[in-house]
């Protein structure tokens, strides 16, 4: 899910991020329902590093509903660190495998979260490249997801505050950016879970 100065040690912990409100809400929305949330996040990933952790933090666990968010950080470190870059071909095929092998080998129900990217004025090179890699990744939702949150989207259309309320260096969500974010969480997985209850 995403880092945020959690545990590493008890991935039972949330951090500060995005997981720790939509935990609570999803709680709270469903309070006969018994979760056990688990959060692998690790600062600075990039998809090739999900491929790497796709035994131990994908197929082994054998979750009910798995959550990605990923892709602003293949575009980042190549704009802004000068490490290699991730071009789209091999962005999609790391989705690709992600995604292929979750499906092959889990029964999880799967929720795609777009990379954000806030319109702070130093990021704003990112911007092009980061819109083909969302592109990919939607164009790949509809193939292998039960659900797509277009959570840039979002954050562009409907937030009503300055971007730096959100994030102040456009991608690392401020406490309130994380509560937007699992509200809009929130939303979207509702539906997976009561078909999971339901069943």
């Amino acid at each position: 899910m995403t880092d945020a100065g959690r545990d590493r040690s008890n991935p039972n912990d949330m951090g500060e991020g995005y997981p720790k409100y939509a935990s609570a809400m999803i709680q709270d929305s469903f309070p006969d329902t018994e979760f056990e949330f688990v959060n692998l996040g690790i600062s600075g990933n990039r998809t090739e590093h999900l491929v790497e952790r796709l035994e131990s933090d994908f197929i082994e666990i054998q979750p009910d509903i798995l959550s990605i968010m990923i892709g602003v950080n293949d575009v980042w470190h190549h704009h802004d660190f000068e490490r290699i870059e991730t071009t789209d071909e091999y962005f999609e095929a790391n989705l690709v495998k992600i995604l292929s092998e979750i499906r092959e080998k889990t029964n999880a129900k799967i929720l795609l979260i777009q990379p954000i990217l806030l319109d702070v004025p130093d990021k704003a090179h990112m911007r092009p490249e980061l819109e083909r890699k969302q592109a990919i990744f939607a164009r790949l939702a509809e193939k292998y997801a039960d659900a797509y949150l277009p959570m840039d989207e979002i954050f562009h259309t409907e937030a009503d505050e300055e971007p730096i309320y959100y994030a102040a260096d456009g991608v690392h969500p401020t406490s309130d950016g994380a509560c937007y974010i699992g509200e809009a969480y929130l939303h979207a997985v509702t539906p997976l879970i009561e078909s999971l209850v339901e069943d």
